[in-house]
């Protein structure tokens, strides 16, 4: 075998099948099919004349050659990715692409608003927005930019505290006239499912109500919005999403256990990049002024 034989295509799909465990695991991040992705390890395995992984019931174990392809292929993509953001951080002109990741939530009802206002101010930077309501990696450009709602910052980022977001417990104003003891214990609830473990409300519901009655759980949290407003049961919402809605009505007042910091995240070899300083600055006001709306202040 020479050196040439190995490509970066080659280390690409077997390092997200490292990272992920399974083929299907890994062509969901990649984008493809299984069996794409089967083919491509398989032709690795047999180009290096090597096995490097080992397939059992659970999924696909690293091998040890596995284990030195992972380590070795780490290393040339955290290259490849550190000149790629070196050669971004230079670009001082407004225009190029700023590829920014907000959960739904917070895009549909508080960004997406304003949008306009930046696309005619800078009409040559385009934006990619990536709903995301998980943690997309911006040390491998995942993303440019990320509004994420955490008590905990990466400390390796560039990061700005915008403002505390409010959650509470809505229900319907018709699911509570049907439910008139009023009990929340004896409520249905509405959670978020393992894509958003994250959120406070996990340890909170089990903390609180550990006998609680889960009839559904949702991906998203405009999914569980949906699924109040049709009276199916109980959910911890943000604020600034469920109070304007006239069908909702909170049950308690928003607990300090389910308040979360809103943060702006960059990397920070790309913080000089003037059209990545103007969207900051310009997401900045965004929340500035809607930071009423967000902290949940109804007064």
């Amino acid at each position: 075998m020479n050196a040439q034989d190995i490509e970066w295509n080659d280390l690409y799909f077997v390092l997200a099948v490292c990272r992920q465990g399974t083929l299907s695991s890994a062509a969901r991040i990649l984008n493809v099919s299984h069996s794409t992705v089967l083919r491509r390890i398989d032709s690795v395995e047999k180009k290096l004349g090597v096995r490097l992984f080992d397939r059992l019931a659970m999924g696909y174990v690293m091998t040890e050659a596995g284990e030195l392809m992972l380590e070795t292929g780490e290393r040339v993509e955290n290259e490849m990715l550190g000149l790629s953001r070196t050669l971004v951080g230079r670009d001082m002109q407004l225009h190029g692409n700023i590829r920014v990741a907000v959960p739904d939530a917070l895009l549909l009802k508080v960004l997406m608003p304003h949008l306009n206002d930046f696309t005619q101010k800078f009409p040559k930077i385009q934006l990619e927005l990536v709903i995301s309501n998980d943690y997309l990696n911006l040390s491998k450009r995942e993303a440019d930019i990320a509004i994420r709602v955490t008590n905990k910052p990466p400390e390796t980022l560039i990061g700005r505290c915008l403002c505390d977001m409010k959650t509470t417990i809505y229900s319907s104003k018709k699911y509570l006239n049907n439910h008139l003891d009023k009990n929340i214990a004896t409520y249905t609830w509405l959670m978020p499912d393992e894509d958003l473990m994250h959120l406070p409300i996990i340890a909170w519901l089990k903390k609180k109500y550990p006998n609680a009655n889960i009839a559904l759980r949702c991906n998203t949290i405009l999914c569980l919005f949906e699924s109040v407003i049709q009276n199916i049961g109980v959910a911890a919402l943000p604020c600034f999403l469920a109070d304007s809605e006239p069908q909702l009505k909170r049950i308690i007042p928003p607990p300090n256990e389910l308040t979360s910091k809103l943060w702006l995240i960059t990397h920070p070899e790309l913080r000089q990049t003037a059209r990545i300083q103007v969207f900051k600055d310009f997401l900045i006001d965004v929340f500035m002024k809607e930071k009423t709306l967000i902290e949940g202040d109804k007064k």
